[in-house]
Formats: C-alpha cells, sequence, structure tokens
C-alpha cells in the first residue's frame, strides 16, 4: 500500500522560505502570485493491507519523525 503525507506550517507560524517563493515569483513576472507556504510531501510504501492499521502506523510516523506537530499540521492519503 503506498501512503502520501503532507506536511505544511501550521497558520501564524513565519514561513520565510514560503515568503521568498513568492517574491521571486513576483519578480519573474507572475505579479498574480500572493501568499505562498511552502511545505513537505512524503510518499512511503507499506507492507501493511488493512487501511486502519496503516493509517494507525503513518500518524505514529507523522507524531514521531514526519512533522513538527508543535508548528506543522499533516495531513495522510492512503492509495491502492
Amino acid at each position: 500500500m503506498k501512503a502520501r503525507v503532507h506536511v505544511t506550517l501550521k497558520n501564524g507560524v513565519l514561513d520565510p522560505q514560503g515568503k521568498a517563493i513568492g517574491h521571486s515569483l513576483n519578480r519573474l513576472g507572475f505579479p498574480e502570485v500572493g501568499d505562498v507556504r511552502q511545505g513537505k510531501f512524503i510518499e512511503l510504501e507499506l507492507a501493511e493491507t488493512d487501511q486502519a492499521k496503516a493509517k494507525a502506523r503513518l500518524e505514529e510516523m507523522c507524531k514521531k519523525l514526519l512533522a513538527n506537530t508543535v508548528i506543522e499540521n499533516y495531513s495522510i492519503e492512503l492509495v491502492g
């Protein structure tokens, strides 16, 4: 089973990399770009067929390593 984890900064947490991306896009001729927030995308292959068990294990992974839950949100998507 494959899983996709999206990790983003929580609202209110400063995102200097997102700001830099936004400013650069504006300077490159994309004035329609406003606020930019950047994050992480992680794709994992799991040796698990039970979706509930897979989701529970992914929650553990996110809380222990993949996301800093103090400043980041995460979402999990199971594929297949």
